[in-house]
């Protein structure tokens, strides 16, 4: 995945939301009065994927009625929020239409007459694709992507494309050519990112699902940040065909690290949307070709091993998500699951984080102009061999050669390796997404001078946020991210289900019994 960094942002967005009173008031008013923007509440706002398209089939709606309920929301909600920045409502009208004849001759697709969102850096023909650079501004392309074919053949509806951070940079949405995105919950915080739009836009109704990627943490922070759903599936397990930095060559290959995932407000949701999208690039008359994934381990609670990893030892967890997690511990202990808090088999958190820091740097650089590639190249050389910092990592894998990259990898598969065994004695990981709730928005630079504060200590903004972004990243592995709380100052928390090879079912599954018996999505105030 390609990323050109924050620092190609004006100066005049760069002015942290905290710092600007005027603006802060003026979003907090917004958050006062949008209710008044609502029509009286429907059943069709926050309903799951899988209830609409039974409700499609058996013809309690229409394909056209769902559309166009959606595009009176998204017209009346989201100029305070910002989500759904390219709107395509006049051919999702033309799709409905023909969704409720294909429905009348009794045709059954698993999508048929559902409209969804999809962020902004997937190849769509007619819509232009940026990644929030303004020099992209007028790329149209003349082709879909693998997954929006697929999400097409399955009958869904596609409203339009969501927000992101210039270049998928970011734990923000915001850009020169789209503007910022505001969480539903609190206007003044971040969704997240860098598919920020994506999970704004399910918080706040506009569809019944989205889909966006991952490679920092990208599905999972804004899932954890606006209360909602989200799937980070096996590494190669969704094709990567029209995701490309604009103007790139369209091929069927994937990138190191990252993946493409759903993103819901129902756990089953993420399981109907996955069968769509996933399988390898390869096509025969029109047919992809499937994989058939291990079912889920266990169908109750009370048969999982669980293990709770609810620290850092180079980061701290906030005491509100520390709190929330344990608490749903308890909670699962209770209902007869196996849980634990330590485990020998555990690797080493802090290798594998500044391995995959070196790692991640090393993917970001492959499209970093030549001036900045000798900056860090100048950087790099200034180091000390005994700094083992996460910027440090950082620094030394955005020069690293490919014997470098070699010996990392061979590292990398040392990892994956022991998590394969920890997997022998548990079914699934509890991980905390990031270190807080959603943060206050800040588009200061440079970002490596940026902080977090967790528990009134000021904290490096990149490491804080990227350091929970692995293991499940470094290693491939599958992982959903579950609402699980709101916090004490109202805003959501969430929990990363992390799960072996190839066993996103598993993950999935335990999603939904978590929202069976403990509940999961609620609407943000004033949106249900």
């Amino acid at each position: 995945m390609a990323d050109q960094s924050q620092h190609d942002i004006p100066n005049r967005a760069s002015e942290p939301a905290s710092r600007d009173a005027g603006r802060v008031a003026e979003l907090r008013r917004s958050i006062t009065t949008r209710a008044t923007l609502l029509k009286p509440s429907s059943e069709l706002d926050y309903r799951p994927a899988q209830e609409l398209v039974d409700a499609v089939r058996a013809r309690k709606v229409s394909a056209s009625e769902l559309v166009e309920h959606a595009i009176a929301r998204i017209e009346a909600l989201d100029p305070g929020i910002n989500a759904v920045v390219v709107r395509d409502f006049e051919r999702a009208r033309t799709a409905a239409s023909a969704a409720d004849v294909a429905l009348a001759k009794g045709e059954q697709r698993p999508l048929l007459g559902i409209p969804i969102t999809i962020k902004e850096a997937f190849d769509i023909a007619g819509l232009p694709t940026t990644w929030g650079f303004p020099q992209f501004k007028d790329f149209i392309p003349k082709e879909d992507a693998a997954i929006v074919s697929r999400l097409k053949s399955a009958g869904a509806i596609i409203l339009g494309k969501t927000n992101l951070p210039v270049g998928l940079g970011d734990f923000q949405s915001y850009n020169q050519v789209y503007g910022t995105t505001n969480n539903t919950w609190d206007y003044s915080r971040s969704p997240g990112g860098s598919s920020g739009g994506s999970a704004a836009a399910l918080a706040a109704g506009f569809g019944a699902l989205s889909f966006g990627s991952d490679i920092g943490g990208s599905l999972r922070v804004p899932a954890h940040f606006c209360g909602v759903y989200a799937h980070k599936p096996t590494f190669g397990l969704v094709p990567f065909r029209g995701y490309e930095l604009p103007q790139s060559p369209v091929l069927p290959r994937n990138g190191d690290l990252a993946v493409i995932g759903p993103m819901a407000r129902s756990a089953s949701d993420l399981s109907l949307a996955l069968d769509v999208i996933a399988g390898p690039d390869k096509m025969r008359d029109g047919i992809a070709y499937r994989l058939a994934l291990p079912p889920a381990r266990h169908k109750s609670l009370k048969d999982f091993r669980v293990l709770v990893v609810d620290f850092h030892p180079l980061m701290p967890v906030s005491n509100v998500v520390r709190a929330a997690i344990s608490r749903l511990s308890e909670r699962l202990a209770k209902s007869g699951a196996q849980v634990a808090h330590f485990s020998a088999l555990l690797p080493d958190l802090s290798q594998s984080a500044r391995l995959y820091m070196w790692l991640l740097a090393a993917v970001k650089a492959a499209g970093s102009p030549r001036t900045r590639y000798e900056e860090a190249q100048r950087l790099a050389a200034a180091l000390l061999p005994q700094d083992d910092s996460l910027q440090a990592q950082r620094t030394r894998g955005t020069v690293a050669t490919h014997r470098d990259w070699l010996a990392a990898d061979l590292a990398r598969s040392e990892l994956q390796q022991q998590w394969s065994h920890l997997f022998r004695d548990w079914d699934v990981v509890l991980y905390p997404p990031a270190s807080v709730p959603a943060f206050s928005q800040d588009h200061s630079l440079p970002i490596e001078a940026r902080h977090i504060e967790i528990d009134g200590e000021a904290r490096s903004y990149l490491d804080a946020c990227f350091v929970w972004a692995d293991p499940a990243t470094t290693c491939g592995l599958p992982v959903t991210a579950a609402p699980i709380e709101i916090s004490p100052d109202g805003l959501p928390i969430g929990v990363q289900i992390i799960g072996p090879y190839l066993e996103d079912r598993t993950t999935i599954a335990f999603a939904e019994l978590l929202e069976r018996e403990f509940g999961g999505f609620v609407a943000p105030p004033g949106f249900g």
